[in-house]
C-alpha cells in the first residue's frame, strides 16, 4: 500500500495531465450504495428490479411509483476524503478534470469545477414538459401528488439524470472524450467498468500512467501500470499527505 501511494504520488506530482473517472465506489463511503453491490439499490417495497425502476419507460407510465422508490432511496450526504481530495487537486492546478459515472452532485458540494457528468444529477430536476431546470431543494410539491410540479408551467419534474433506455449527452460526452484523450495519467476508480457506454471512454487513453482503483478485478487490469484495491478515499487520503510533505500542493 505505501508504495502504491508513494508511485501514485509522484505520477501526480509528475504528470502535465491527470484526469480523475469515477464510479459508484467513490461515494460509498459518504454512505451512498453501490448501485449493483450486493447492498446496492432496487425498489425493495415492491420487488422491482433497479434497471426497470431507472427506465425511461417505467418513469413515463408510472411517475407517481418512481417518485416514491426516489424518495425511498434518496438521502442528503456529505463529499468524502476522495471528493475533498480530488477538489483539492484541481485547486492546486494538479488535477485537470473529474469524469464520474455518479448521480449524487458530490464532487461539485465538495469544490470540484471541471466535473462532466455522464448519467446526470439528481440534485437537480428538469421539467418533462418546458425543460425548466431547479435544485431538488426547490422543487415544489403539490398536496396528494408524489410528482414535484415545475415553478414554470406545472409540468412533471424529473430528475436530471440518463434513465435506462435514453441517450448520454453527447457534448458531456465529447467533452469527457477529450479530457480523457489527453491525459497523461489516468485514474480510474470505484468502477467494475461494466456500465456501457460509460465504461469504453477508457479506451480514449493513450497517456503514460494508467492507475485502477477498484475493490474487485476490472476488464482493464491486463492494461494498468498500478492496481490498488484499497478503499478510494483512504488511499486519496494517504497520496494527499505525501504530496503535501513534498510541496506539490498546499498544506
Amino acid at each position: 500500500m505505501n508504495s502504491d501511494v508513494s508511485t501514485l504520488a509522484d505520477w501526480i506530482a509528475e504528470s502535465p495531465s491527470t484526469v480523475f473517472f469515477g464510479g459508484a465506489g467513490v461515494s460509498t463511503e459518504s454512505g451512498i450504495p453501490d448501485f449493483r453491490g450486493a447492498n446496492g439499490f432496487y425498489f425493495q417495497e415492491r420487488e422491482i428490479p433497479l434497471e426497470t425502476v431507472l427506465s425511461i419507460d417505467f418513469f413515463t407510465k408510472h411517475p407517481e411509483a418512481y417518485w416514491e422508490w426516489f424518495r425511498e432511496v434518496y438521502r442528503p450526504v456529505e463529499p468524502n476524503g476522495a471528493h475533498k481530495a480530488l477538489a483539492a487537486l484541481e485547486a492546486a492546478g494538479r488535477l485537470d478534470a473529474v469524469v464520474t459515472q455518479n448521480i449524487d452532485g458530490l464532487h461539485q458540494r465538495a469544490g470540484s469545477r471541471a466535473v462532466w457528468e455522464l448519467h446526470g444529477n439528481w440534485e437537480r430536476l428538469v421539467c418533462t414538459r418546458c425543460g425548466t431546470v431547479v435544485a431538488l431543494i426547490d422543487a415544489v410539491k403539490v398536496d396528494g401528488d408524489p410528482v414535484p410540479a415545475c415553478p414554470s408551467c406545472g409540468g412533471q419534474m424529473r430528475p436530471d439524470i440518463v434513465m435506462y433506455g435514453e441517450s448520454l449527452d453527447q457534448g458531456v460526452i465529447e467533452a469527457a472524450v477529450s479530457a480523457i484523450a489527453r491525459a497523461s495519467t489516468l485514474i480510474v476508480a470505484g468502477t467494475s467498468l461494466v456500465v456501457y457506454p460509460a465504461a469504453g471512454l477508457i479506451n480514449y487513453f493513450s497517456g503514460d500512467h494508467l492507475v485502477l482503483m477498484n475493490a474487485t478485478p476490472t476488464s482493464a487490469d491486463a492494461h494498468a501500470d498500478l492496481i490498488v484495491r484499497d478503499p478510494v478515499g483512504a488511499t486519496l487520503d494517504r497520496v494527499m499527505d505525501e504530496l503535501r510533505a513534498e510541496g506539490v500542493v498546499p498544506a
